[in-house]
């Protein structure tokens, strides 16, 4: 009897250990291959959701994060559309696979979870590209998902990130972009503040959108809050985490320069120089101008006026060659101008700062760029 009854306990619980044992082999997995993205290991992410999808074929996270890494090559750099078509199959396959999953499960979970994330990053590809309608059209399709998800799993924080990025965009960017309002009369309103809250849930709580989510809140007290001690504080936890990421260390230097701190932001603009010097994956000569520009600054506030011309007039030689086939001049080459100019007046050579005011008249006006150009055409700068 005591024999049977181990044999029927045994039958019992052996499922269950194996199911555990799967989901933790399943979510180290993905883990693993998360992190590989975020620091920039292109090649070994690849293999890790390669395995993702051979042990687990019927799960859409090996998909979905296979698509992700050349979202990451795209972050790396926008201007490079070369990787926009092949992250658009691997999305739509994504969305394929889950709709094929959802035929059959009305309520998986996990399908409904990242169809929704498929259609979303789709999305986002569309708004770095421009194109709002189809921007909104994938957005209009994958809200509804996050907030099915989420009925069917409320323990589920990583939706908090869907919620938390609908929310703060649909309330700032109308104002800050006028153009986009009229794509928005076809969604509910949004809350900054409460996307904020959203965010730092799926920051705190996350199973996979934790590091996203802390992207998100750095990128967005940056840019849209000016509130440089909170993007400091989670840029400084991601650069650390992922040191081979060029975009986390960028985000780190521009916040100790929101913050007037230029001693501590030049370390880290200088590694990012020596790491593209190097031609490590992932830091290009667009990375490279900006890592320059802020050197200079540092130099220049700091009146080591040869060591700032060195860096100003590389962010120029870069800047010429990277606005060639743009629409219009970058701010990083109206200002390395304007400050060569300034530095020649304060070396004394007159003739040659007049040049630089004259050609920074020629470029389009960025942050009174023109009329402190004549300021200095009538009075030489003076340090």
């Amino acid at each position: 009897m005591r024999l049977l009854l181990k044999l029927v306990v045994t039958l019992l619980i052996f499922p269950t250990l194996i199911y555990s044992q799967q989901k933790t082999k399943f979510d180290s997995l993905v883990t693993s291959g998360i992190n590989q993205i975020y620091n920039i290991q292109f090649d070994k992410a690849e293999k890790t959701f390669a395995e993702v999808q051979r042990q687990f074929p019927k799960h859409p996270a090996g998909k979905f994060f296979d698509a992700m890494i050349y979202w990451w090559h795209i972050m790396l750099d926008y201007d490079n559309e070369e990787y926009d078509d092949i992250l658009e199959d691997k999305l739509d396959e994504t969305i394929d696979f889950c709709e094929e999953i959802l035929d059959d499960e009305p309520e998986n979970v996990d399908a409904i979870f990242f169809m929704g994330g498929a259609l979303g990053f789709r999305g986002r590809l569309n708004a770095v590209r421009e194109s709002w309608f189809n921007a909104a059209l994938d957005g209009k399709e994958a809200l509804p998902l996050v907030y099915q998800a989420y009925e069917i799993d409320p323990s589920n924080k990583d939706v908090q990130l869907g919620f938390g990025i609908y929310n703060y965009y649909a309330s700032v960017i109308p104002e800050q972009y006028p153009f986009v309002k009229p794509f928005m009369v076809f969604f509910p309103g949004g809350d900054r503040v409460k996307g904020l809250e959203q965010l730092k849930i799926a920051a705190e709580e996350g199973r996979y959108a934790k590091y996203e989510s802390l992207y998100f809140l750095m990128t967005l007290y940056l840019r849209f809050e000016k509130d440089y001690t909170m993007s400091l504080k989670y840029s400084e936890l991601l650069a650390e985490k992922f040191p081979n990421n060029p975009s986390f260390q960028r985000y780190y230097g521009r916040s100790y320069v929101g913050l007037g701190n230029y001693k501590s932001a030049y370390p880290i603009f200088t590694e990012i120089v020596k790491n593209c010097r190097a031609g490590k994956l992932g830091y290009s000569s667009w990375i490279e101008r900006e890592a320059v520009y802020y050197i200079g600054m540092y130099h220049r506030l700091n009146e080591n006026l040869d060591s700032a011309k060195v860096n100003f007039e590389r962010c120029e030689e870069l800047s010429r060659k990277l606005d060639n086939d743009k629409d219009e001049e970058s701010g990083f080459l109206i200002n390395s101008i304007l400050y060569l100019g300034m530095i020649s007046d304060a070396q004394g050579s007159r003739n040659k700062a007049l040049k630089y005011y004259e050609e920074v008249l020629d470029l389009r006006e960025y942050q009174n760029s023109h009329s402190t150009a004549r300021n200095y055409i009538k009075t030489p700068y003076r340090s």
